[in-house]
């Protein structure tokens, strides 16, 4: 290939990485046009509460999409940690627990999910697409035999605290976002994990041959995923109850995050930094609309317009 040739692809890529920043960008500025209330701080702030949980979600899917699989489970796993973990909490049962204990054994429960989706996928060589949909459904339907299909407060001072407080005026469920997508965004990047789930996506045969146990890092990214699922259902908790019918559409919200991105539903390519901009992208999309006074539907439409879009020039790209 000419120098010319690889200088080209070189540009095309850059242009692809920074598509999203660049889109993101603009909506901003519009938006700051639209409505003068756009930019202040309380809104930013809102901006970035209501979406906390769906951008650690993002990341687990994220890490699924690089080895070339998809996890419609999440927001099904989300909602039964939510229900799980109000619960365990539940100060009106004589057996409730401390809030560690209840947290790790929540914790336990969502890898155990995703362990065993993981094992299905990578070990026995089942669609991902349908075993998630399996569990998606199973993980509904235990979050509502587990609540009964009724709300449980969650009395806990420290959880109530934790997603109504601020630091700095930043709030906690942000900074908890931030922090992992320091540690997603530090992995793919400068890690032999995040490397090999890339090369996973791109080329499993090849990894295999190489030596890599390439089935012990596609069960061990959906477990991941199941992971940061109990922390995204905690935090969309922050209502202060328990409830199964949270989270719904969160699986697809985060496949869009992905894709709008820059992700590509193949695998091997994809970034922390760009999956972020997407559930931004979304969330400054349903922001505006609200500030707007516009109803929620046509953010259906909009979000499916956007997604059709981002996989549009995803091929452009490929065919270049």
């Amino acid at each position: 290939m000419s120098d010319a040739a690889l200088a080209g692809r070189s540009r095309l890529a850059l242009v692809r990485e920074s598509l999203p920043v660049a889109v993101l960008a603009i909506l901003i500025v519009a938006s700051s046009f639209l409505n003068r209330n756009f930019l202040t701080g309380q809104n930013i702030f809102n901006l970035l509460r209501q979406n906390s949980g769906t951008i650690i979600v993002s990341f687990g899917m994220l890490l699924v999409i690089l080895t070339g699989g998809i996890d419609l489970s999440v927001g099904s796993v989300a909602a039964f940690s939510s229900v799980l973990f109000a619960t365990l909490l539940d100060e009106r049962q004589n057996d409730a627990m401390a809030l560690p204990p209840a947290f790790g054994l929540t914790l336990l429960c969502s890898l155990g999910f995703g362990a065993l989706v993981g094992y299905l996928v990578a070990y026995r060589k089942m669609a991902s697409f349908v075993v998630t949909l399996a569990s998606m459904t199973a993980a509904r339907g235990g979050a509502y035999m587990i609540s009964h299909a009724k709300t449980i407060p969650i009395t806990n001072e420290t959880v109530n605290a934790f997603n109504k407080s601020s630091l700095f005026r930043v709030p906690y469920s942000v900074i908890l976002a931030g922090a992992v997508f320091l540690v997603v965004a530090f992995a793919l990047s400068r890690t032999v994990y995040g490397r090999l789930v890339k090369a996973i996506g791109s080329n499993e045969t090849a990894v295999r041959l190489s030596g890599i146990r390439t089935d012990f890092y596609v069960m061990s990214v959906y477990m991941v995923s199941a992971a940061l699922c109990t922390l995204g259902g905690i935090i969309e908790s922050r209502t202060g109850v328990g409830d199964a019918r949270v989270c719904q559409g969160l699986e697809l919200d985060a496949i869009a995050a992905c894709v709008i991105g820059g992700a590509s539903l193949s695998g091997g390519r994809g970034t922390a930094v760009n999956t972020l901009m997407g559930v931004l992208i979304l969330g400054l999309i349903g922001n505006i609309m609200v500030l707007m006074r516009i109803p929620p539907y046509p953010q259906q439409v909009i979000k499916g317009v956007i997604i059709i879009v981002a996989v549009l020039l995803q091929g452009q790209n490929k065919a270049k």
